[in-house]
């Protein structure tokens, strides 16, 4: 029998004539995903998470959060011990949920990690101008963000956000010595807080198309935005990209969102795949929104508290450059047609010499190489010494 919390849910979005019929199948076939055998289910635009959800809506409203949160901050490492301090129901949630699933391939993971570490460079310029920039134009995402209460602190944001994929990056990620299963569902229980806090939000509602914020299909589109961009990207690029490099990089975000609580029914098993359900669910939902406007300037007004070694209409051309002058249109950003010019012959130049298909080092290879470098301490910490910013739990919504 269904979830009762999700039968609520279901019959308010039917009543609230925001879905025709709740239980409508998927917009693409089960077969194609990680579980292949798996029958068409619920749409995920209607699932969220059964485990989670209730569990920080009862966290929250008894005033667990703040010791969890001091609680948990010790917790990094995947085989670490449970911490003490933490309500006996969210200790044993944790550790029903803090584990790969049994599909999860080392070798590949493996894979994924040493890859991550040979295209750092690459992956933190997709990840933070091109991804981080997309999220503003994805609308739910984008008035989410807004309205909770990371949307007030944007920096602060951008750094547990990029706090994710640094972790998942890393060498040993999902060995036990690495830290992302944590970090995975440490993201978890935050969407969870999310989705109780936001529909309390009165500014929230006014604007939001659905009750309940970060479904499932959310949280996919969200990976198309990081992962799938940044698959198609690498081979737009002609960065040498074997195909089991392509295929490690694929089961390092397959797990990623399991780890997140998406049913594996609905997580694509291979990239072409990916590619299909992308253009279902991201390409035709883009747009602005005032919300998404207002974070892209924050995120890029970021950069006056850095020295990037670049100017802000570097910054805007090298957006475009990695999205669509349309984008850049949609968000304002002012053109600056020598930083164009100049981004178009840098950065390919710059590829050639760090791929060592041209013996030749561009005159603006140091340029581009500090600015990746620094793009890259803006968004992990905060422009200061460190590795991460810690991810906590919300008590609150973004304040009036």
């Amino acid at each position: 029998m269904e979830n009762l919390s999700r039968r609520k849910l279901l019959s308010l979005g039917a009543a609230l004539g925001l879905v025709g019929v709740a239980n409508s199948a998927p917009a693409w076939a089960s077969t194609g995903s990680v579980t292949a055998d798996a029958a068409a289910g619920t749409d995920p635009q209607w699932i969220w998470d059964d485990m989670a959800d209730p569990l920080m809506a009862s966290m929250i409203d008894n005033g667990h959060v703040p010791a969890i949160n001091t609680a948990w901050a010790s917790w990094v490492n995947n085989n670490d011990p449970l911490p003490s301090g933490l309500p006996a129901e969210f200790a044993a949630y944790l550790g029903q949920v803090n584990r790969l699933p049994s599909w999860a391939d080392q070798t590949k993971l493996t894979r994924a990690a040493d890859f991550n570490r040979r295209r750092d460079t690459y992956l933190f310029m997709l990840y933070g101008l091109g991804s981080g920039i997309m999220s503003t134009v994805i609308p739910r995402e984008a008035k989410s963000v807004y309205w909770s209460a990371g949307g007030a602190n944007m920096q602060d944001r951008a750094a547990k956000t990029f706090t994710f994929g640094y972790y998942l990056s890393q060498l040993g990620a999902f060995e036990p010595t690495g830290q992302f299963v944590v970090t995975a569902n440490k993201t978890r229980v935050v969407h969870a807080a999310v989705r109780h806090l936001l529909p309390q939000s009165p500014h929230w509602r006014a604007v939001a198309d659905q009750t309940v914020p970060i479904s499932a299909a959310d949280i996919l589109v969200t990976f198309h935005s990081l992962g799938t961009y940044v698959h198609r990207k690498l081979l737009e690029w002609k960065i040498p990209f074997p195909a089991a490099d392509q295929e490690a990089f694929l089961h390092s975000w397959q797990v990623a969102v399991h780890l997140l609580g998406v049913p594996d029914e609905y997580i694509p098993q291979t990239w072409a795949e990916a590619d299909k359900q992308s253009a279902q669910v991201l390409t035709p939902i883009l747009t602005p929104t005032t919300e998404g406007i207002e974070l892209a300037e924050d995120l890029l007004g970021l950069t006056a508290q850095i020295d990037l070694g670049v100017t802000r209409g570097f910054l805007n051309e090298f957006v475009r450059y990695v999205l669509s002058d349309e984008v850049g249109d949609w968000l304002g950003l002012k053109r600056d047609y020598a930083a164009a010019a100049l981004v178009r012959t840098a950065w390919p130049a710059y590829i050639l010499f760090r791929e060592g298909l041209s013996p030749v080092m561009p005159a603006t290879f140091y340029m581009m190489d500090q600015f990746v470098r620094a793009l890259a301490m803006l968004f992990l910490n905060k422009g200061t010494s460190g590795t991460s910013t810690p991810i906590t739990i919300p008590t609150a919504n973004r304040p009036d």
